[in-house]
């Protein structure tokens, strides 16, 4: 088992959905003695299996995992939660001898870890649901303009963070009365944790494909079936976990605003989307030391480059 630096507290796998993080992940853990941190957003919820691509059962006997199972679909989880959480599946698994890695494609995860966060207040989870759905939909220079009249010290930095960070500049000072300057003056984040950050890319063309497919085989593994299930046991469709991509879409079909076959098509358009998405925030907002792996290579390949880069990174 190779010798873990003390400079990098953990090694992170991240890239858009689709990339191919979690094939990747299971092999450089069992390669490595590690043990997997999730990093998604959508994973956090229980009864969500199908439309998130949550590891299966059997993969999590070959690792194990973190992040997963943590929340029902109507609760929120923060950024600051997960950092908060994080720390100590990091410092847990350390003391332990092993290599903790980190795998997903929600950035802000990865980012409130190495740029620390203040602690989110308690808000309604309905209608901060509601209040980011109409925020996301918004343009990007209309996302400035709101950000810059409700909190005009934080503005700058929120347009260079991009929709993401536009998104929760505005929504916070909305929600709570309060700018996010305000928030962040009053809730210093603790120390940052630094890591070795590996970025698996894929070209846009590659990418729609596999996603296409991975989206076909949601459906047929009872993707309709799982959402009916969560509406059933009294979840609305304002839960935050039904706002997912995919979730909300198969909601609008079981609620007859929309056919199976649009409902599909729509989740598949919005994943490319937010694949495009996320592709932008990895290259804006990532470390200059993370190195990228070809992720049409094969998982072996990656797999000795994964472990190459990380042996190297403890004796540098």
């Amino acid at each position: 088992m190779s010798r873990r630096p003390e400079e990098h507290a953990f090694l992170a796998i991240v890239g858009p959905t689709g990339a191919g993080k979690t094939a990747l992940s299971l092999s450089v853990a069992q390669a490595l003695g590690g043990e997997i941190v999730s990093m998604d957003s959508r994973q956090v919820y229980r009864g969500m299996d199908i439309g998130t691509a949550k590891v299966t059962l059997a993969d999590r006997g070959r690792a194990p995992h973190h992040g997963l199972d943590l929340i029902d679909p109507d609760e929120i989880y923060s950024a600051g939660r997960f950092a908060r959480d994080a720390r100590v599946w990091i410092r847990d698994i350390r003391s332990r001898g092993r290599v903790p890695i980190l795998v997903g494609g929600t950035g802000f995860f990865l980012r409130a870890l190495t740029h620390p966060l203040f602690e989110e207040p308690p808000m309604d989870p309905g209608r901060r649901t509601r209040l980011q759905r109409l925020l996301e939909d918004m343009p990007v220079e209309e996302l400035e303009e709101w950000a810059g009249a409700l909190d005009p010290a934080r503005s700058p930095v929120a347009k260079q963070g991009g929709r993401q960070r536009l998104v929760r500049a505005c929504l916070l000072p909305l929600m709570t009365g309060r700018p996010l300057s305000w928030w962040h003056a009053r809730s210093p984040g603790p120390a940052p944790l630094t890591g070795l950050v590996l970025v698996v890319a894929v070209p846009v063309e590659v990418l729609d494909r596999r996603i296409d497919e991975r989206v076909s085989h949601m459906e047929r593994e009872g993707l309709v079936a799982e959402v009916q299930a969560l509406l059933h046991a009294g979840y609305g469709e304002d839960s935050p976990g039904l706002s997912a991509v995919g979730y909300r879409e198969v909601v609008e079909h079981l609620t007859g605003r929309t056919t199976l076959q649009d409902a599909m098509e729509r989740t598949r358009r919005a994943t490319r989307q937010y694949a495009r998405r996320q592709r932008t925030w990895f290259r804006r907002q990532l470390p200059s030391g993370a190195l990228e792996l070809d992720g049409t290579r094969p998982v072996g390949e990656l797999t000795a480059q994964a472990v190459s880069a990380w042996r190297r990174s403890a004796t540098a």
